[in-house]
């Protein structure tokens, strides 16, 4: 599991990372973050990668931050971690049209992982991103479980949208699949896979979308944290509480 906070008011850190936990802040001091990475009960090694840095491009100060919460191996969180930032920022439109970008940069990395396979495995990934720009604005993408919550004021606002199999029936069963809750008591596309979006997953990918729903909100005053995570943490706390993490 993991949990990566920033506070409105390491050194760069990226990938996954030896050590449990670590801070840092944007280069003008006015925003913190930090992150804790979490072993589940899991019989497998950990899967999840995270990003959180501070970069200048064209002038601006952009804050990346990303939680990937891989399954079935650790390839495709790992090229995500690797790529899904500079294909975000490598779009024409990213300073002009943020929210198409970003779609794009998702669809075109899922392609190019695709593509990959089998270097890459048959496992694949769900994510979640927070770009942030200046310290002034906030954009938010996901695909999958993995969740970002913004406070404002103290109120708990959840900025993505689970990505589920029971939601999202239509359009997996529109592409040929099915969803089942056996084996277990989850809901699986094809009674394999627990969300309805991720990357990778070449043999499940006819059924699935890689396309994120974006959001965006303004970084003012108002704002105390945002609180990037994966689906671990969200089964055992609730928004409120994760805001203390």
């Amino acid at each position: 599991m993991d949990c990566l906070c920033f506070f409105n008011s390491v050194s760069q850190v990226g990938g996954r990372s030896s050590c449990s936990s670590g801070k840092g802040r944007s280069h003008q001091g006015t925003v913190k973050y930090g992150f804790s990475l979490v072993k589940g009960k899991a019989n497998h090694p950990m899967e999840d990668y995270h990003v959180a840095k501070f970069v200048h491009i064209q002038g601006h100060e952009l804050g990346l931050f990303a939680i990937y919460d891989g399954h079935l191996g650790d390839s495709v969180p790992a090229y995500l971690q690797k790529h899904l930032f500079p294909n975000i920022l490598k779009e024409d439109e990213f300073w002009t049209d943020p929210n198409r970008s970003i779609s794009k940069a998702y669809e075109r990395t899922d392609q190019a992982i695709l593509s990959h396979n089998p270097d890459l495995g048959r496992g694949g990934s769900t994510a979640v991103t927070a770009i942030l720009i200046n310290g002034q604005k906030l954009w938010i993408a996901n695909v999958g479980d993995s969740r970002a919550v913004l406070s404002k004021r103290g109120v708990a606002i959840q900025m993505t949208i689970d990505h589920e199999p029971n939601t999202e029936r239509g359009s997996i069963e529109d592409r040929g699949g099915f969803v089942s809750n056996m084996p277990g008591d989850v809901a699986r596309v094809n009674g394999q896979l627990a969300v309805s979006r991720a990357f990778g997953d070449k043999n499940l990918k006819t059924h699935l979308r890689s396309d994120p729903d974006v959001q965006n909100a303004d970084v003012d005053s108002d704002t105390d944290i945002l609180v990037l995570a994966s689906d671990g943490l969200w089964k055992v706390i609730n928004l409120s509480l994760s805001l203390f993490c």
